[in-house]
């Protein structure tokens, strides 16, 4: 019988050279396509923050916010996005981070949450970090403890993990990919 995560595993789809040449791209769409999987993967995350005492799930843009989305809904919290620069309508603050191929900057509303609340951060996957590390930095700012980053794929081989680790955030991944 195989596990849950390895269950999930088998369904992520890799894209050779996308967004560029040398870059293996895991791709979560195959997760989200199949019923099954994606209530089996949304199981993994309920299981583990059914009693976490929160106060909200944010997700990070944009495919946290899939994700972030349903358990926050599934756990009856509210849910905050962060997102990209320039989307969010109402009054932010920015946290500018470095991607594997890039730079970026991300935007959290001023009112998202508060001090004192507990938040859940979560994306589809760890890479370098930044982006999991930007979306902390945000809460933080506002106040909010973050008490977990979670995601689907670690990418342990880049480093981002180990980052958000040393950062002091705890990081809980359904699965990894070593390597190619």
């Amino acid at each position: 019988m195989i596990d849950s995560k390895e269950y999930i595993k088998q369904h992520v789809r890799t894209v050779p050279d996308w967004p560029q040449a040398g870059i293996q791209f895991r791709d979560i769409t195959p997760l989200l396509q199949d019923p099954k999987v994606f209530r089996a993967l949304i199981d993994i995350f309920l299981a583990r923050y059914a009693n976490a005492n929160l106060n909200y799930v944010a997700g990070l843009d944009a495919r946290g916010f899939i994700l972030g989305s349903v358990i926050a809904y599934e756990l009856n919290l509210g849910f905050v996005p962060i997102r990209k620069k320039g989307k969010l309508p109402f009054h932010t603050i920015s946290e500018e981070y470095d991607l594997e191929y890039g730079s970026a900057t991300v935007e959290v509303h001023t009112d998202a949450c508060k001090q004192g609340d507990r938040v859940l951060l979560v994306d589809d996957l760890i890479a370098t970090g930044g982006t999991m590390l930007a979306g902390k930095k945000l809460l933080e700012r506002l106040g909010a403890e973050v008490i977990e980053a979670a995601v689907i794929v670690d990418l342990p081989e880049l480093g981002g993990s180990k980052l958000i680790e040393q950062s002091g955030l705890k990081v809980f991944t359904v699965c990894d990919f070593d390597g190619h």
